[in-house]
């Protein structure tokens, strides 16, 4: 059994909170490069310089890349051979994003009820999802999410007679309705099975996935490639200003389901798709 005191946890999470909303992941940094070189527009090509433009003053002038420095959503694995010390994991969690968002200067959004509409002023709670795995380590992955993209996503409940093409369909449906709203370009994050809140916790951690990685089922990963050329040829292009990149990377994560279901949800990702990891 392995002690790690909680005092970790919150000081690894400060640091991902500020590090993921100054700092894009290399993969994605340079899936945008190669967009640029992609995008047939003129005026999208424009938009693209100043998309990389802020990348490099955000990261010189270490500040955000996006002034929506999201509601943190948080991704846990905990060994089942460690044994946390010091303290509440569940306050470390909560310190950790009050001390990131606060020390970091980052813009606090999270308000304590949904209708009532009173700021927490330090960005908290985040959005936890823990997952007991084995071994005697903490990995821990921070991916801020700011709602202009968050506000597109959608979940259906589909039946197992829906067709591949219907499915397909429907993702480029939820990207054509969603515009120039989520900051394109986008990535898409797709959920295909579990039930209806695991479908969308799919979709959201597969976000978190490299944009370089494609889904290891050769089913999944030709379904992805439609996707995305499809979702291209709505010709939204970057901030919605028309052009042939609309959408940077398509992933999909799948999951056993029921017999009698189907359900896919979208999540969808800005072209600041941010995220950072972290191991105790």
């Amino acid at each position: 059994m392995r002690e790690i005191n909680v005092n970790e946890v919150e000081d690894l999470i400060r640091e991902l909170c500020i590090k993921a909303n100054l700092y894009l992941p290399e993969d994605m940094e340079q899936c945008i490069k190669a967009g640029a070189e992609k995008e047939c527009s003129p005026v999208g090509k424009n938009v693209f310089d100043d998309i990389i433009d802020n990348i490099n003053v955000a990261r010189n002038e270490t500040i955000p890349i996006c002034q929506d420095t999201g509601m943190a959503v948080i991704f846990m694995e905990v060994g089942q051979d460690v044994h946390f010390v010091g303290g509440s994991l569940n306050d470390a969690i909560n310190k950790g994003v009050s001390r990131g968002y606060i020390d970091g200067r980052l813009r606090c959004s999270i308000v304590s009820d949904p209708l009532d509409r009173v700021n927490t002023g330090d960005n908290t709670p985040p959005v936890v999802h823990l997952k007991i795995v084995d071994g005697d380590k903490v990995n821990i992955m921070v991916a801020p999410k700011g709602f202009g993209s968050e506000n597109m996503s959608q979940l259906k409940m589909m039946t197992p007679s829906v067709t591949r093409e219907e499915i397909v369909d429907w993702v480029v449906g939820v990207c054509a309705k969603a515009g120039s709203n989520p900051c394109p370009p986008i990535v898409i994050g797709v959920g295909i099975g579990g039930d209806f809140e695991k479908c969308a916790y799919l979709a959201k951690k597969a976000l978190c996935r490299p944009v370089s990685e494609r889904n290891p089922k050769k089913l999944y990963a030709d379904l992805e490639a439609e996707i995305l050329e499809k979702i291209n040829k709505l010709g939204i292009g970057p901030q919605g200003f028309g052009g042939t990149q609309t959408c940077l990377a398509v992933n999909i994560e799948e999951a056993p389901t029921h017999i009698a279901g189907l359900p896919v949800s979208v999540n969808v990702g800005c072209h600041v798709t941010r995220h950072a990891h972290g191991t105790i």
